[in-house]
């Protein structure tokens, strides 16, 4: 089964497959030649998740999902949320999103924080919405080398490492993307199963 993945990060791209296994043919939009990035305009996750499948549905007739991801800090008022890419500057530059969200939290005793992962899949034109959480807290200084955006800020509950500090496997075991990917990896399976039968 083919399927397109609406994104042309690679680091995500990576995170997927490694999650879907060999079950599916997971391409993206540089296998089309897709450069421009879709705007993320929406008010929230799941509307800028539609749009973004949406959109390229409607550029390559296909099967196609896409995600959007965002951190809400509860001392904050659930932000970065849908902001998180950009929070810093719309050159979605990870370090500096870091650093605005440290600056913010000063001193709080309260760090707790959750990622946020919604899942757009347009399949034969109809649409469904899958979500994972990963609850867990904002450290004060950055730990690790691996993984992207906040990563090496994050330690998700009963866990004390960062996921910037844990290899791609233990990451696609617990994080907000894996719970996320994994209904939709359930769910894809099931459809494939279904579809076989008739």
């Amino acid at each position: 089964m083919k399927i397109v993945f609406a994104t042309n990060n690679e680091n995500k791209t990576r995170e997927i497959k490694n999650i879907l296994g060999d079950s599916f043919t997971l391409l993206s939009l540089q296998d089309y030649n897709i450069t421009e990035d879709i705007p993320e305009n929406e008010e929230t996750l799941e509307g800028n998740a539609l749009h973004k499948a949406r959109t390229v549905n409607n550029m390559i007739h296909t099967d196609v999902f896409a995600d959007d991801t965002g951190l809400e800090i509860e001392i904050l008022d659930g932000l970065p949320g849908v902001h998180s890419a950009r929070f810093a500057g719309e050159n979605k530059d990870s370090s500096a999103n870091i650093r605005k969200v440290l600056t913010m939290m000063g001193d709080a005793k309260n760090r707790k924080a959750r990622f946020r992962t919604i899942i757009a899949l347009i399949l034969e034109d109809k649409e469904y919405i899958f979500e994972g959480v990963a609850e867990g807290k904002i450290i004060k200084k950055e730990r690790g080398n691996d993984g992207f955006g906040y990563d090496p800020v994050f330690i998700p509950d009963g866990q004390n490492i960062t996921f910037a500090e844990m290899s791609l496997d233990e990451k696609n075991r617990i994080s907000h993307r894996a719970i996320a990917f994994e209904k939709l990896k359930t769910f894809l399976l099931r459809y494939q199963n279904n579809k076989n039968r008739v």
